[in-house]
């Protein structure tokens, strides 16, 4: 079996990996890298979602690059033009050739008597056997399954006649022009794919359990193309960049803090660009408060204006059991549908298929906490890309890709081979989930997710100015994190120290 060395080993070819190999071919410049890609095309979660009007549910200044400007007109932008954008990216600065495709791992194991992970990987579709050795793993794997997500057992599953399909199988052959269409669910991928559909469907119905906040905003930024007109490029990313930044983390403080009012105002937007005879209390009020759940985001109305024109309805009920021809609700109506779509949720999962073995012991993520929201205690020489659940995904996993830089660097101006985030005190009692957030996909990977604890360093803030000051600027040599050499390596320098 073949074994192959580098000096840092990325595992993903999405958003967060492409990113990564930017920041250490910038930082890092010395240092080898691979970067593992268990699918045949790079772009993660913006290759794998093909359903109709899969796009961003945030702006593409923030989820795009510091180092490589979004410019397009579009800020709440199509998966198509995203995936475009990190093609380009991975070509424009070398990083596509560090790439590794159809390269799947199956296990990592930490070695503290070598300072060395060993990766092992099953190659193409004959799952070929091979093996990486590195000094630091950094993994851009997402948070959720990529094999299938999740779907209810819904009573009278094979009694249905017509097509089942879930948005993360989405294939190009599907055609529902002139359908009726069932998509069930209320989060972000139904709030999609709804308008998206009913644009050649006959007829979509969006069934909610419960409903969810909905906020339109523009898909263009007027602010943003006046800092294009008043200033160059650069200036008018920074400028773009942050001030999308700071009206998330506004709007979000502002939420939290004065809920009620949020909600009465969210629903208090909604109500005019519907029509008089749509319930907002019924179907735009959650039980929840704004971002206890993701906000959906809508770009230009569209759900709305789909509604509007009658060629989408909003039914809040439960399901009772499919029929033959449809769905039966526990309020006893039944929705009749050629083709149901099942967006109900991911599976959300931590380095979903990867056995985690330290010094060779099986280790269980559940069983540890997450240290500033990157690395992990008692897990030596690996850090996680991980986003916000309040804002873009990339503010976060850059600011994690740098700091991980910084680390590699620090340890080797220091002579250190390795660094581990060691738990002090005893903070179990004051565990909760890393993702502190009820979404229902969240809710139900809970016993399998990693903890967060009461306090710094052991808390993951959802927050972009707490996080740059702590990440991207604090100390590395805080006392939490420890930094140790190779245990191989300490016993051969004190024998070479031996007085002869």
């Amino acid at each position: 079996m073949q074994t192959e060395h580098v000096d840092i080993l990325v595992v993903g070819a999405g958003l967060s990996g492409i990113g990564a190999g930017y920041h250490i071919q910038d930082k890092c410049p010395d240092k080898s890298y691979v970067i593992l890609e268990g699918r045949e095309a790079m772009g993660g979660t913006w290759d794998l979602f093909r359903y109709p009007g899969v796009r961003s549910d945030s702006d593409m200044f923030t989820l795009g690059y510091s180092f490589h400007p979004w410019t397009s007109k579009k800020v709440i932008s199509s998966g198509e033009s995203i995936l475009d954008y990190i093609r380009l990216t991975a070509e424009k600065f070398g990083i596509a050739q560090h790439i590794r495709y159809s390269h799947r791992v199956c296990c990592v194991s930490w070695s503290s008597e070598d300072a060395l992970w060993t990766v092992d990987v099953q190659v193409g579709k004959n799952k070929t056997p091979q093996q990486f050795t590195c000094n630091f793993l950094y993994l851009c794997t997402g948070y959720y399954a990529y094999d299938y997500g999740f779907t209810p057992k819904f009573e009278g599953w094979d009694d249905y006649q017509g097509e089942i399909v879930h948005p993360q199988k989405w294939t190009e052959d599907i055609d529902y022009a002139d359908k009726r269409v069932i998509v069930i669910g209320s989060g972000a991928t139904a709030v999609t794919l709804v308008p998206a559909m009913a644009e050649q469907a006959e007829h979509v119905t969006m069934l909610q359990r419960s409903p969810t906040y909905i906020v339109s905003a523009p898909s263009e930024d007027e602010m943003a193309m006046r800092y294009y007109r008043w200033f160059g490029e650069k200036t008018a990313h920074t400028l773009s960049r942050w001030t999308a930044i700071l009206y998330q983390i506004f709007q979000f403080q502002l939420m939290r803090r004065f809920p009620n009012f949020m909600k009465s105002k969210i629903m208090d937007w909604a109500r005019p660009e519907l029509p008089n005879d749509f319930d907002v209390d019924k179907h735009l009020n959650p039980s929840y408060k704004p971002w206890d759940q993701r906000v959906c985001l809508i770009p230009d109305s569209d759900l709305f204006n789909a509604i509007s024109a009658g060629k989408a309805t909003i039914i809040t009920d439960h399901i009772e059991r499919f029929t033959e021809n449809g769905i039966l609700l526990k309020s006893g109506d039944e929705l009749q549908a050629d083709m149901i779509v099942t967006a109900t949720g991911l599976r959300l999962k931590i380095m979903h298929g990867v056995d985690l073995i330290i010094d060779g012991e099986e280790f269980d993520l559940s069983n540890t906490y997450t240290y500033k929201g990157l690395m992990y205690g008692n897990i030596p020489n690996m850090a996680q890309s991980f986003g916000y659940t309040n804002a873009s995904w990339t503010l976060k996993s850059e600011l994690i890709s740098e700091y991980m830089c910084r680390l590699v660097n620090y340890m080797d101006e220091h002579n250190y081979d390795y660094c581990v985030p060691v738990l002090t005190g005893n903070p179990e009692n004051e565990g909760r989930p890393a993702l502190n957030f009820n979404s229902t996909y969240v809710l139900r990977a809970l016993d399998e997710m990693p903890k967060q604890g009461p306090e710094r360093p052991w808390v993951a803030h959802q927050n972009y100015v707490l996080d740059m000051m702590d990440i991207r600027y604090g100390k590395l040599d805080e006392g939490n994190l420890k930094f140790r050499n190779a245990v191989r390596q300490s016993v051969t320098e004190a024998k070479v120290a031996e007085p002869v």
